[in-house]
């Protein structure tokens, strides 16, 4: 399994280059950084979001979700292959939908505003930015939660604990004698 999951990040690694060339080689809208403020000095006000988004917009969301991938892939590598059991994986793939879901929920909430000129607020925020405020960091707690309640079971059990306490004994003896 090690030798496969290896791979599989190395083609979502080589997919999110791909995606961040063709963002690099993407054709430039006017003012996509934002311009000064016609009356406050220092402030940049935003060109036109849907132009903005028109030649990246889905390549952006596009490498969003191989970055969740990815780290759900690279969570799953720090985990020793014999506790890599269907109910990790099961967890895993479960904390993953999850993190997709916000993200899809940030990137149509912005999609909806641009195309309607309107939207809801939750928690003082537009939905868009809400997902992203209060969604990001909800949408890693599964994977800590996995990694903390699931410790004993998937990282360090009691089994490797014992392990490592008789190789401590063991090296303990030699540098004695």
């Amino acid at each position: 399994m090690r030798s496969k999951l290896i791979y599989i990040i190395f083609a979502v690694g080589v997919l999110m280059a791909a995606i961040l060339l063709a963002i690099c080689l993407a054709e430039t809208v006017p003012d996509a950084g934002g311009s000064a403020h016609p009356e406050i000095a220092g402030l940049q006000v935003g060109g036109d979001g849907a132009a903005r988004l028109e030649h990246i917009g889905t390549l952006g969301f596009a490498f969003q979700c191989l970055l969740l991938i990815q780290i759900t892939f690279l969570s799953l590598l720090g985990i020793s292959e014999r506790y890599r059991t269907n109910e990790l994986l099961a967890y895993m793939g479960g904390s993953l939908v999850f993190m997709l879901i916000v993200a899809w929920q940030m990137y149509s909430g912005h999609l909806e505003y641009l195309e309607t000129g309107e939207t809801g607020y939750f928690l003082g925020f537009p939905s868009a930015t809400a997902w992203a405020t209060y969604g990001t960091w909800l949408g890693a707690i599964p994977l800590i939660l996995i990694y903390s309640l699931g410790f004993r079971k998937y990282i360090y059990t009691a089994e490797d604990e014992e392990k490592f306490n008789v190789l401590l004994a063991e090296k303990s003896e030699r540098s004695e004698q």
